[in-house]
C-alpha cells in the first residue's frame, strides 16, 4: 500500500484542511462514475479513499507517523515494540546478551540453554514446536470482506444547510434514508456498514460522497451563508421591514433608516451545522438598487445637490 501522504499528494506535515482539499479534488477527478471505462481511475480512487479515511483520522494519522501502523492502518509489528530481533535473544533482551550457560559464561552452544524449555515456561507449553508459531498452529489471515461500493449524492444546497434526510438507492435496488452528519459539506464521505458486496469475511461497505449543490443565491461561507439582498431608495432612506429568504424559511429583516447599500446584517444561527453541532449565522448584505424607471426620482431631486464626500477615507 503506497505512502497516505503520497498518494494524496499532501506533505507529511498538511493541515486537516489540506489535507481535505486534496482528498475532495481527487475524489472528484477519479470517482467511478465519472471513470466508468477507466479501471485505474477506480483503483486510484479506492487508494485516495484509504489515504483519506487514515489521515482524517487524528490518532491513526499520528499511530503512523510513529511507525505503529502501516498505511492500511494494521500495526506494523503485533508483539508491541523490539520483538525478537531488536531487543531478543542476541541483541539485549534476557539480560543483554548471548545465552549464558550454566556457570553465567557466555554460552550458544545448544547445552547451554534449553531454548524449547524457555518458550515452554514463557507460552504454556508446546511453544517454538510444530510448524506455525508459538501454539503449533499456523496463523492464517483473517477472510477479506467483500469490496466496497461507490456511491454519489447529490444534496439540494438547503437540505444540506438543514441536514434534511436524504433518499439514496443501493446496488441491490433498496431505498434507504440517509441522515446527514453534522457538518456535512462538498466532498463529505459516508460510510455504510454492510451496504457493499459480500465476500468470505462478510460484506464491504457502501461509501457515498456528498456534493452539495449550487444556489441561486445562498453562498456558503465556511459554516455561513452569504446572501445579497436587494432594498430599494425608499427602504433605506425612510427604513422598513422587508422580508428575507434563509434555508428555514422567509423571515422579517428591520431596515434601519439611512442604512447604507453594503451594510451587512447577520441572521443568528441560520447558516450550516458544524462538527460540534451548533450552527453558523446567515450574512445578508443590503444592496441599495436604482429603480427601472428613474423620471421620476430625477424630476424629485431636480435641484437638490448632495454636498457629503462618501470617499474621504481614500484621502481624496
Amino acid at each position: 500500500m503506497p505512502d497516505p501522504y503520497k498518494t494524496l499528494g499532501v506533505a507529511r506535515t498538511a493541515s486537516e484542511k489540506e489535507i481535505k482539499s486534496a482528498y475532495r479534488k481527487l475524489a472528484k477527478q477519479l470517482h467511478p462514475d465519472r471513470n466508468q471505462d477507466n479501471p485505474k481511475a477506480a483503483e486510484r480512487f479506492s487508494l485516495v479513499t484509504n489515504a483519506y479515511d487514515l489521515l482524517s483520522d487524528s490518532a491513526k494519522r499520528a499511530a503512523f507517523d510513529r511507525g505503529e501502523v502501516d498505511a492500511e492502518g494494521n500495526p506494523t509489528n503485533p508483539f508491541g515494540g523490539g520483538g525478537f530481533a531488536g531487543g531478543g535473544f542476541g541483541g539485549g533482551g534476557f539480560g543483554g546478551g548471548r545465552p549464558r550457560g550454566p556457570q553465567g559464561q557466555p554460552g550458544g552452544q545448544a547445552g547451554d540453554m534449553d531454548l524449547g524449555d524457555l518458550f515452554e515456561g514463557l507460552f504454556g507449553g508446546g511453544a517454538a514446536r510444530g510448524s506455525g508459531g508459538f501454539g503449533g498452529q499456523t496463523r492464517r489471515p483473517p477472510p477479506q470482506k467483500g469490496a466496497d461500493i461507490h456511491y454519489r449524492l447529490a444534496v439540494p444546497f438547503v437540505d444540506a444547510a438543514t441536514r434534511t434526510d436524504q433518499r439514496i438507492t443501493m446496488a441491490d435496488g433498496k431505498t434507504i434514508s440517509l441522515k446527514l452528519p453534522a457538518g456535512v459539506e462538498d466532498g463529505t464521505q459516508m460510510r455504510l456498514k454492510g451496504k457493499g458486496h459480500d465476500g468470505p469475511g462478510g460484506k464491504g461497505d457502501g461509501l457515498v460522497m456528498i456534493e452539495v449543490d449550487a444556489h441561486p443565491f445562498f453562498r456558503r461561507d465556511g459554516d455561513h451563508i452569504r446572501l445579497d439582498l436587494p432594498i430599494t431608495i425608499d427602504e433605506a432612506l425612510h427604513g422598513a421591514k422587508v422580508k428575507c429568504p434563509t434555508a428555514t424559511g422567509p423571515v422579517m429583516l428591520t431596515i434601519k433608516p439611512g442604512t447604507n447599500g453594503g451594510t451587512v446584517m447577520r441572521l443568528k444561527g441560520k447558516g450550516f451545522s458544524n462538527k460540534t453541532g451548533t450552527h453558523g449565522d446567515q450574512l445578508v448584505t443590503l444592496e441599495v438598487q436604482m429603480p427601472e424607471d428613474s423620471a421620476e426620482l430625477i424630476k424629485r431631486l431636480d435641484g437638490w445637490n448632495d454636498d457629503s464626500n462618501p470617499r474621504a477615507k481614500f484621502g481624496f
